[in-house]
């Protein structure tokens, strides 16, 4: 492989990894359009790539954060079980459905989740009961004080967990952008918590599928670790940069992503992409 497109790789994984460290999304919505429009590699290709740097940028935010007690482990693996569940179904049910159909959808739910974190203030709510079963607690990370909340809606974000796995599964993109929103409007979990388990639960989202495009020799080794190194890298630069960041502006930045994503996603389903 030339220099050239090593260097290419890992800038594109350092900006992803960049990201998905800020707010806990998987590069898919960066790596696999990039991989197959600018080099020419075939879709299954790029997504097996793709994975990998999901992988990578989870390891270096995810061990972060759950070390320093920034991520919830406990609501990471309870909804990633649903997701999963959700995601197998939604394999199951893509080839009945046409894709720009789902891709429409997916971005209508990216638009109003954007337009929902702009206008609805936070509404995390405090607890001092650390025996409540739903009461989770977690270190903000840029004052490194500790911060007990409640989580609400319990099971209808378990459900919606299913949903944007389906969701995730069917059209391809990252469930990350929907499971923030979801944790922070409709769960209540503080932003900075929603984003820092996303990071956690994405990695084991990716690292099931990667399983997959390895056995059918799928991966291409050298384009996967070269978007891993810079996957890496760029997580590790994406925490100093959350550090420094208040929870209303991860809110605000993170809102204007998913209008992105929006707008990606809708070039996809006109086929311009």
């Amino acid at each position: 492989m030339e220099p050239v497109l090593i260097a290419e790789l890992i800038a594109i994984g350092v900006g992803s990894g960049i990201l998905g460290a800020l707010f806990g999304i998987g590069g898919g919505i960066v790596f696999v359009p990039v991989l197959t429009i600018l080099f020419g590699l075939l879709a299954g290709e790029a997504v097996a790539v793709s994975l990998v740097g999901i992988i990578a940028s989870s390891a270096g935010a995810a061990s972060h954060y759950v070390e320093k007690g920034a991520a919830n482990v406990r609501l990471g693996l309870l909804l990633e079980i649903s997701t999963a569940i959700g995601a197998m179904i939604g394999a199951a049910v893509a080839v009945y459905v046409e894709n720009w159909i789902l891709l429409v959808i997916f971005a209508i739910v990216e638009i109003y989740s954007a337009a929902s974190m702009i206008l609805i203030p936070e509404r995390a709510s405090e607890s001092t009961d650390a025996d409540d079963a739903l009461t989770f607690s977690y270190i903000d990370a840029k004052g490194g004080a500790a911060h007990r909340y409640r989580l609400s809606n319990l099971w209808q974000g378990t459900a919606l967990c299913a949903a944007a796995g389906a969701m995730s599964s069917m059209t391809g993109v990252g469930g990350g952008t929907v499971k923030v929103p979801l944790m922070n409007l409709l769960m209540h979990v503080p932003i900075r918590a929603a984003s820092n388990t996303s990071n956690y639960m994405i990695g084991i989202t990716a690292a099931s599928g990667a399983v997959i495009y390895i056995a059918h020799g799928t991966l291409l080794p050298d384009y996967a670790a070269a978007i891993a190194v810079g996957a890496l890298i760029g997580s590790y630069a994406g925490i100093r940069i959350s550090n420094k960041l208040d929870a209303s502006s991860i809110r605000r930045y993170f809102s204007l992503l998913l209008l992105v994503v929006a707008g990606v996603v809708l070039l996809e389903a006109g086929g311009y992409l």
